[in-house]
């Protein structure tokens, strides 16, 4: 006889007639400890490496409030918006390295910071374990149910940061009232280390760039936000778009005024404040304690208008470019033909595309089946976002060495099949 499934199996018998098998004393599951605040992996600060000062510093700037203390020992922390006697989490951090109980007393700190369940918490710890500015975004929108902001606006405001910050990276290789594609890869990859945190209502957003190599990318945004703010200030009152040409010079861009636009727009208004990593000073040429910068909807067809001034009056520039062709493209057997090059030199773009005659054409394709990168003459133009070449001109093979070539040509589309049949069609005989 089959045993019923929701029978166990325990009971008064063993199934032999044997007598009676003892009941086991039914399973009682362990609790799941909670995940750590400070995620997992995150190794929290070594304590005899941490400045009590720049402790302290950190907790003041992310509204910890100091509550008593022995005066030049020590001072008692609570999180924000924690009254006194409330009983709550609460730190001794000491003022200085030189009582004998200091470092313990900054690593039971620490160990109650990654402990805790406060979010600026983690941002203290972030601060310490890193010594990094901080940029912080704040939008002013209309709560959804809850009073929680939509996931769809608290994207619009992690999109909105990023494009501000690679505006500033991009400010950083270079002032132009319109990058495009120029310098993007490097912008890109100086923002890999940014770490970033939001807070739990999703109307704030706090970026950490680590002092190197990101302290190049807050000076020149804390620079660049004010002098947004300025031109906009002179537009709305004059009417003219004169500061925003000057503003170019302190890292203001097409860009920027993009990425401005789209943190506003759709809100009640919007913040940025910047605060310098207090274990790396103050940076030449800036204020200690920056201002936020504010921008509101009225702000934005002053913005609007700047963005497209950066666009039309960003100038061509000559180049002379040295690319691996990755395609070509024309509408018949013969005339010219589209090329795109993978840029190797002389542009600080990726890709280029170039209508060449048939000529230059030919070649193009020549090298391209043999592994060979053109060397070619022109303009850079800004209408395409600089990824288009316009008037041409000397478009010759670069012979590279072996390797290189074998490089290439493994990065390339083709055979050997392929290369000997445009020899065999486009060699000796169209020479002559």
């Amino acid at each position: 006889m089959h045993r019923p499934i929701d029978d166990s199996g325990h009971g008064t018998g063993d199934g032999t007639g044997r007598g009676p098998v003892p009941v086991p004393p039914p399973h009682r599951p362990r609790p799941v400890p909670a995940a750590a605040p400070w995620a997992a992996g995150d190794a929290v600060p070594d304590p005899g490496r941490v400045d009590p000062r720049v402790l302290g510093a950190l907790l003041a700037r992310h509204g910890w409030e100091r509550r008593g203390g022995a005066v030049g020992r020590y001072g008692r922390w609570t999180p924000p918006g924690v009254g006194p006697g409330s009983g709550g989490t609460s730190l001794l951090v000491p003022d200085s390295l030189a009582f004998p109980d200091s470092e313990d007393l900054i690593g039971e700190a620490l160990t109650a910071l990654a402990r805790s369940g406060t979010p600026s918490a983690r941002e203290v710890l972030t601060g310490l374990a890193v010594p990094s500015d901080e940029i912080r975004w704040w939008r002013e929108v209309p709560p959804g149910p809850a009073g929680t902001v939509p996931w769809p606006v608290q994207e619009q405001l992690r999109s909105a940061a990023r494009k501000i910050l690679l505006a500033g990276a991009l400010a950083v290789r270079g002032r132009a009232g319109y990058h495009g594609s120029r310098h993007r890869a490097a912008a890109q990859a100086a923002l890999e280390p940014v770490v970033v945190a939001t807070d739990a209502g999703g109307r704030a957003l706090t970026a950490f760039l680590p002092v190197p190599p990101g302290r190049p990318v807050a000076v020149r945004l804390h620079h660049a936000l004010h002098a947004a703010r300025e031109a906009v200030d002179y537009q709305r009152a004059t009417g003219g778009m004169d500061a925003f040409d000057s503003a170019v010079e302190a890292g203001v861009s097409r860009e920027l005024t993009e990425a401005l636009v789209a943190l506003v727009r759709g809100t009640e208004g919007a913040r940025i404040a910047l605060a310098w990593a207090p274990a790396a000073g103050v940076p030449d040429g800036c204020a200690a304690r920056p201002e936020p910068v504010e921008f509101s909807p009225g702000d934005l067809p002053a913005l609007r208008e700047a963005s497209a001034r950066y666009l039309t009056d960003e100038p061509s520039v000559p180049v002379r470019i040295t690319g691996a062709v990755v395609r070509l493209r024309r509408s018949g057997p013969r005339g010219e033909g589209r090329v795109r090059l993978r840029v190797l030199g002389g542009a600080d773009v990726g890709h280029v595309r170039v209508t060449l005659d048939e000529e230059a054409y030919r070649t193009a394709g020549h090298a391209h089946l043999v592994g060979l990168p053109i060397r070619v003459v022109g303009r850079l133009e800004s209408r395409g976002g600089f990824r288009r070449l316009a008037d041409p001109s000397a478009v010759v093979p670069v012979q590279v060495d072996e390797a290189e070539r074998d490089r290439l040509m493994k990065s390339l589309p083709g055979t050997d099949e392929d290369t000997a049949f445009f020899d065999e069609a486009c060699g000796p005989d169209e020479e002559r």
